[in-house]
């Protein structure tokens, strides 16, 4: 009961919020919350029947979990998750308001929760998760975290935490060192692709590699095979059935790239530690094969009668890996990056030649991402900072004869194309 008085103040503070600005200001009231009783955030977390699992790490976050999620669910699992991937302090505890009880109970089974690295480090000493999901660790948010070193520092605070599983991916140095450090009492499940993905993708996927040599069939997760929207991937043998050959499945992908494959591996190796032997490859198949694209992350939309693919880069490895992922000769391409991209140089390292040719570079730093694309010998026909108008010449072209319309933005640029073209937004994504 002592959290009846938090609890009403911030549905109070979420009502005032929504009347002023709707559509947004949904991290207020977790801002609210969290200063009026600090221990609501974690002991709420803390409190689901079956646990609370983290998925968390520099890239992939949101689409794990939402794969995650439709795996747990369709084996019949009640799922509190941060739908709106709200994954900082506030937005979580935002999340939680919107069905927590008046005394500050759960009715979901278990919790699923994405987690900020930096964040999920700074709650961490309070939580007890289950089971903890590492994706990755990149050169990412450069103004927050410095170093790939820290990184790995603060994904290892969280790992500490679980109390059952910690799920990581084989493929990246920093987390298997993450790995060994773990106690005897939690037990590492892990996930990776094949030499022969990684053949296919002469780039990488933007993570230390230790290699696929590592993950043999039957031992941890492993894409075998990316063929644009669909993958197969090897489930490991559990120990009972160490006679018994590794399973694969076939899965369709919510958009092109070994990257989204890379996501699943995550999903399908942290369900079957939360579900142990409930788990079913069969039905975890079938649930990921029908999950949409998450927010921006090569979602298609319909905007003014035409449709248009969205491509989310937030990161030089993300950037790299979704422009290797586009369609080739891709007719009608805008790029919008903006001031989420503080210092522009961040993204120099991306061979962005494969686009060949950009109608629109826009955003405020429009004229620094042209001329990234110049050096890579990609023809820019026009440069327009603002991306209302940009939006609105690239909408009024005829439709392209060969694949969709597509618009390449960071965060601020997502952020402004939505609002501009009257679709949903994510306020605690630019947080």
């Amino acid at each position: 009961m002592r959290y009846v008085p938090a609890i009403l103040v911030g549905r109070i503070v979420r009502t005032l919020a929504r009347w002023r600005k709707p559509g947004g200001g949904s991290a207020i009231p977790g801002l609210v919350v969290n200063r009026v009783a600090p221990a609501f955030l974690t002991t709420t977390l803390n409190g689901f029947p079956q646990g609370l699992v983290v998925v968390t790490g520099s890239s992939g976050k949101s689409t794990t979990t939402k794969m995650l999620v439709a795996i747990l669910r369709a084996h019949g699992t009640s799922v509190f998750t941060n739908s709106s991937t709200a994954n900082i302090s506030q937005g979580l505890t935002s999340a939680l308001l919107e069905q927590v009880s008046l005394t500050g109970r759960m009715s979901d089974d278990i919790g699923v929760l994405e987690m900020d690295e930096g964040h999920g480090a700074l709650i961490a000493g309070g939580l007890t998760p289950r089971v903890v999901a590492l994706t990755n660790v990149m050169v990412d948010q450069i103004d927050r975290f410095h170093d790939s070193e820290m990184v790995a520092a603060l994904l290892a605070k969280i790992a500490a935490r679980a109390t059952q599983s910690v799920v990581l991916n084989a493929d990246d140095q920093f987390l298997v060192e993450v790995g060994a450090g773990l106690g005897a009492t939690v037990s590492v499940a892990t996930y990776g692709v094949s030499t022969d993905v990684l053949a296919a993708n002469p780039r990488g996927l933007g993570y230390a590699r230790t290699a696929g040599e590592r993950l043999k069939a039957g031992t941890g997760t492993l894409v075998t095979r990316v063929a644009g929207r669909v993958a197969d991937l090897s489930l490991p043998v559990a120990p009972s059935q160490s006679q018994e050959p590794a399973t694969t499945v076939t899965i369709d992908l919510p958009a092109r790239g070994t990257h989204y494959a890379v996501d699943a591996a995550t999903a399908l190796a942290t369900a079957q530690a939360a579900l142990g032997d409930q788990f079913d490859s069969a039905t975890a198949a079938a649930a990921l094969s029908t999950i949409p694209a998450v927010f921006g992350r090569g979602e298609i939309v319909t905007v003014r009668g035409q449709q248009v693919e969205f491509v989310l880069v937030q990161n030089p490895a993300s950037f790299q890996l979704n422009v290797d992922a586009l369609e080739p000769h891709t007719e009608q391409i805008l790029i919008a990056i903006g001031s989420d991209v503080r210092d522009p140089s961040y993204f120099w390292p991306v061979d962005t030649s494969g686009l060949e040719h950009v109608l629109f570079a826009s955003g405020s730093k429009a004229h620094e991402i042209a001329l990234q694309l110049a050096y890579d010998d990609v023809r820019v026909d026009r440069i327009e900072p603002d991306v209302p108008t940009a939006l609105d010449a690239f909408l009024a072209l005829p439709a392209p004869e060969h694949g969709l319309k597509t618009i390449i933005f960071s965060a601020d640029g997502m952020r402004r194309t939505r609002v501009h073209l009257g679709l949903e937004t994510n306020d605690e994504e630019q947080s």
